[in-house]
């Protein structure tokens, strides 16, 4: 009698049922990906072994040039089309870039001040960061699916905790265009807290300091038995180890007196800073080293000690929103528990050394900075994939970086859902007209600290009409403010006496519009056409290289089983194979193999006879009865 397999519902012993998810941490300088195999979180690394894909595109003429690692080997050559930190630039104009660089960017890009995002002028034409941000995430996306052997049902991707709304809509927007349904945005302090907590059953107040490529995050956390509790957050979206590499390639510069830095020896200064910077993890001093294109070097001794006095500045900018973050907690910094590092920056001695003074004690570092992120991130896709044990569950409870609010008269910012909220949240409050016979309401939804809409970030805004003529003061206009488990917003407003509503799903005027967005994921259907072609073509190679060589082999030792003319037509298929192989048809290389075997049948058989009748030589038939 057949037998049925049955399962429970909705559990991962489903059958016929592969709900593949990943985490995914897009970093500023490096983006990595995990998934949970055989119940443990793990990096899935390059075919190369390599865990970290630099957040690097190169563009040409044609589109992608190189992602990655080659990539990242192009910076130097071509400055201006190979985008290095664009994270740095997610969901913001031009004005914010040069307020948050304090005037001119010393960059080597051609930025566009396009209404809303900036974009960068390449060869390939413009690129928005949300652009380049995707083209990181298809690589990523062809590793795990590579690695995992199936398609994706989605990922949890991980933003600084810092992110305002528009930066966290244009990171949902590039998972889009990569073709990623996004499960969850997680703050990566909390996704760092995730690993930690469960790697090491940790309870009690934790402090995530996380000090990124580009960004810095801090935010305080109260773990228990199946909870992941947020208390506070704080940080800066444009301060991480970018900053610290900026300094010192500054330095080299004034102390080289170079009257001008064109973009390719700033990017080779800044490069050389990184590798300084990280060589003093373990040195007290080094040598930075920069060829100058006259043949001239630049050749500077740097001690530690010159380094953190440079970089100071910095690290009290760090500590002073750590210690915000812990009044806002309402914990003084001995209450914590421990103190977890995330971030590659974090391995910088002073680092390790301010925050074990400021806590009273030493930071917790057994676990990879650089990966733990994303291995959290992977604990909650796991989970909101349905792939866990009884018992298994938790519950994560984050938080809003910033305040949300709507503009009132006289341009002042009413806030409706304080900072540090846990989310999912909701909140209303009540207004009301200014003018007798008012019929409509202008709602303007700000987000910032700041008491005056101008110091605040827009966010978006829409009418409500239809209000029945009534005199100033006596309608009465409900708005609420929604937001979702990814910190993102959507407000309504209600007349309750009439009943009239609007509403808006809060897309930031720093996002992309939805013309935009349909443009961009044509775009990237067609390009997967491309990549899809490049990828056969890259098999059928791979393929042709090893029937040549087995041939080869075969000619070579077993060539006189073969009369001449078959052994002609044989050679004359491998060179037909070598042929193929060399255009950009797999098609072509296919139906060349394919020809190959046909031709190459009878001989393998031969070689199978020769091969049997000589194991089985001087053998008895009882010797090899089974």
């Amino acid at each position: 009698m057949a037998l049925m397999q049955i399962a429970e519902p909705g559990t991962d012993t489903e059958p016929h049922q592969r709900r593949l998810a990943i985490g995914i941490d897009l970093g500023t300088t490096n983006s990595l990906i995990a998934a949970v195999m055989s119940g443990e979180p793990r990096v899935l690394p390059d075919h190369q072994g390599r865990p970290l894909l630099p957040s690097v595109v190169r563009y040409d003429a044609s589109g992608v040039n190189a992602v990655g690692h080659a990539a990242a080997a192009q910076a130097v050559v071509d400055p201006g089309n190979t985008i290095v930190s664009v994270k740095r630039f997610m969901g913001r104009t031009l004005a914010d870039l040069k307020r948050a660089a304090g005037g001119a960017l010393n960059t080597p890009y051609e930025f566009i001040d396009a209404p809303g995002m900036v974009r960068i002028a390449t060869r390939a034409g413009e690129k928005s960061p949300v652009e380049v941000s995707a083209d990181i995430l298809v690589e990523l996306k062809h590793r795990a699916e590579e690695s995992l052997g199936d398609e994706l049902m989605g990922a949890v991707i991980t933003v600084p905790a810092y992110f305002d709304d528009a930066q966290r809509q244009a990171t949902k927007d590039a998972a889009r265009l990569a073709g990623l349904e996004v499960l969850r945005l997680i703050n990566e302090p909390t996704a760092a807290a995730i690993a930690y907590g469960l790697d090491n059953a940790a309870e009690g107040i934790y402090a995530v300091y996380d000090l990124g490529g580009g960004t810095f995050d801090i935010s305080i956390l109260r773990l228990a038995r199946g909870l992941f509790e947020v208390m506070a957050t704080g940080g800066d979206s444009a301060l991480g180890g970018d900053d610290f590499d900026a300094l010192l390639a500054d330095w080299a510069a004034r102390e080289a007196h170079l009257p001008q830095v064109p973009p390719t020896l700033r990017r080779k200064l800044l490069i050389e800073a990184r590798a300084a910077k990280e060589r003093l993890t373990d040195l007290d001093a080094t040598f930075f080293n920069v060829p100058l294109d006259d043949g001239q070097v630049i050749a500077l001794h740097v001690t530690r000690k010159m380094f953190e006095a440079l970089t100071e500045p910095l690290l009290k900018k760090t500590l002073v929103a750590t210690r915000k973050a812990l009044r806002d907690a309402g914990i003084p910094a001995s209450g914590v528990a421990g103190v977890v590092l995330v971030g590659g920056s974090t391995r910088m001695p002073q680092v390790r050394a301010a925050t074990a003074q400021l806590f009273g004690r030493a930071p917790l570092t057994n676990l990879n900075p650089d990966e733990v992120v994303a291995l959290g991130a992977a604990m909650q896709a796991n989970l909101l994939a349905g792939h866990t044990a009884a018992g298994d569950e938790w519950l994560l409870l984050d938080v809003i970086p910033l305040s949300l609010g709507l503009e009132t008269m006289g341009g002042l910012a009413e806030r409706i859902i304080a900072r540090n909220s846990t989310i999912p949240v909701a909140r209303a409050q009540e207004f009301t007209t200014f003018k007798d016979g008012q019929t409509a309401m202008a709602i303007h939804v700000v987000q910032g600290e700041r008491d005056l809409v101008a110091d605040c970030r827009s966010l978006a805004r829409f009418e409500l009409r239809g209000i029945p003529p009534m005199v100033a003061g006596a309608a009465r206009i409900r708005v609420t403010f929604q937001v979702d488990a990814d910190g993102l917003l959507s407000v309504s407003a209600e007349e309750r006496t009439s009943g009239v509503a609007a509403s808006i799903a809060v897309k930031p005027s720093y996002g992309l519009s939805d013309d935009e967005i349909a443009r961009m994921l044509k775009e990237s259907f067609d390009r997967a056409d491309d990549d899809i072609k490049a990828r056969a073509l890259k098999e059928q190679q791979v393929e042709a290289e090893a029937i040549v060589a087995a041939c080869r082999a075969a000619l070579a030792s077993d060539g006189d089983l073969l009369e001449p003319a078959e052994r002609g037509t044989i050679e004359a298929g491998i060179a037909a194979v070598e042929a193929a192989a060399a255009g950009s048809d797999h098609l072509a290389i296919r139906a060349a193999i394919d020809e190959l075997n046909r031709s190459s049948g009878d001989f393998a058989a031969r070689r199978m006879d020769r091969s049997v009748r000589a194991a089985l030589t001087g053998r008895s038939l009882d010797s090899i009865a089974v």
